[in-house]
């Protein structure tokens, strides 16, 4: 192990010419990661459905039954900025693998709880996971696909969100044609989350640690093995031994990300676009059950039926959105889904005050189509954009954004929605529209294939 002032070169070198590097197995490095977010969609989502369920049997208070449905947004908080950390200090591979131990002892036990304070605490530590693996999975992607690829890569995570969503709701659906009882039901939906997790350690078990992150730690024997493997490179550019590099201090990140210009517009476009993006959502999310009632639909077979409908919209549009970004590019995919989310809730909030019910469904599933595409490249940017030594902290910092908008809604708009009426409600919501909207527009530059200097 040496020192010499030629590593940092070495490192810089080697880093920026495997971005542009095509790798064979860089596609199921992608979907592997990718495939994380179906498990945070199912505990999302999963709790929406069973609440109904938990209020029956416990008869919590309004907060508990709240802790409940956010505990995981809480959890995600701490778990994205922790993890964000953790992946750049100790590795991606000890972070992904560890994460989806944790995820399936404790997504298993929500199954067990014997009582709501109990599930709410299991909750929040469940979310721990959920928040490191989504900042680790986007690491992994930026650092094994090639530039072009990682985008429309990391843009599928909406895609898999509506997978879950589907899934989740279509087992609820079954349950109840099954008559299955509501004790065993809301057991057996949040235990079963833990499974898609053990699934995904095997299956990612022997991914080996990105040869960037080797690189940046002077692990260069290594990170040429892995590269001849991954790439069928060996990076020659690279001596054949190790050398001593120092960690990146975390007080340098935001003050080495403000250095270039771009990297600084994209990553702020991140997080304004992060926070809006999950703000609409999370509100529109209490608007579903008033829009059911609205529009004569009732009962739980019903209303899971709608709601599968208006995430089938989501779906087919979180697949379309990544497909065109190549052609438009990043800054004009947000765009357009903040400008369609905005029109959505403007028409819906004049269907309300006009009693022109029937245009709801409509503006929800129009809504959806938009949200899928202006929330797609929130989490894609930031990572994207960020110096590798950073990239771990820059995705859970980004992610933070997001799920602290969600941990706000949950908690706080129902009584804000209560306060003012539906329709005052859904008006107010288009500001995070409006804003993520400006924010693309006066922010945002078009960083589709963008390779920042590894200084």
């Amino acid at each position: 192990m040496g020192t010499s002032p030629v590593a940092n070169a070495k490192v810089s070198e080697a880093i920026e010419y495997l971005v542009g590097k095509y790798s064979p197995n860089g596609n199921k490095v992608g979907w592997l990661m990718i495939a994380s977010i179906f498990i945070e969609a199912w505990d999302l989502y999963s709790i929406s459905f069973v609440l109904i369920f938990l209020k029956s049997i416990y008869h919590p208070s309004a907060l508990v039954l709240g802790l409940a449905a956010g505990a995981t947004q809480g959890g995600a908080l701490i778990g994205a900025l922790a993890g964000g950390w953790l992946t750049d200090k100790i590795g991606r591979r000890a972070v992904f693998l560890g994460t989806m131990v944790m995820f399936f002892i404790f997504g298993v036990a929500q199954a067990f709880a014997p009582n709501m304070a109990v599930l709410v605490i299991i909750r929040f530590i469940v979310g721990i996971p959920l928040g490191t693996d989504i900042a680790n999975g986007y690491t992994y992607i930026m650092e094994f696909m090639q530039r072009g690829k990682r985008e429309v890569m990391g843009n599928r995570w909406q895609f898999m969100f509506a997978v879950g969503e589907v899934v989740s709701i279509a087992i609820v659906l079954l349950f109840l044609l099954l008559g299955m009882s509501h004790s065993t039901l809301w057991r057996l939906i949040l235990g079963l989350s833990g499974v898609p997790a053990i699934v995904l350690f095997f299956l990612r078990y022997n991914l080996p640690e990105t040869a960037i992150w080797l690189i940046q730690r002077g692990k260069f024997h290594q990170a040429k093995e892995i590269s001849q493997q991954m790439y069928g490179d060996a990076l020659e550019m690279l001596p054949d031994v190790d050398y001593d590099i120092p960690s990146p201090k975390l007080r340098e990140f935001l003050k080495d990300i403000h250095r270039d210009k771009v990297r600084w517009r994209a990553t702020l476009f991140g997080w304004i676009a992060g926070f809006m993006q999950n703000g609409e959502f999370a509100t529109f999310a209490f608007y579903l059950p008033i829009l059911f009632v609205l529009v004569h639909v009732s009962g739980l077979i019903q209303t899971d039926l709608l709601t599968l409908a208006v995430y089938i919209v989501a779906l087919i549009s979180g697949w379309v959105g990544p497909i065109i970004t190549p052609k438009i590019g990043q800054r004009r995919l947000s765009i357009i889904g903040f400008s369609i989310v905005l029109g959505s809730l403007i028409l819906a909030a004049v269907a309300i005050y006009t009693g022109a019910v029937v245009l709801l469904p409509f503006a929800a599933g129009a809504m959806l189509w938009g949200h899928y595409w202006d929330a797609e490249n929130t989490m894609t940017i930031p990572s994207m954009v960020a110096p590798a030594r950073y990239r771990g902290t820059a995705s859970g910092f980004a992610y933070m954004f997001v799920k602290l908008s969600g941990f706000l809604s949950i908690f706080f708009f129902p009584s804000f929605f209560s306060a003012i009426g539906t329709g005052n409600a859904t008006l107010f919501t288009a500001i995070f529209p409006l804003l993520g909207l400006l924010s693309a527009i006066f922010i945002l530059p078009e960083v589709y294939g963008y390779v920042g200097k590894e200084d």
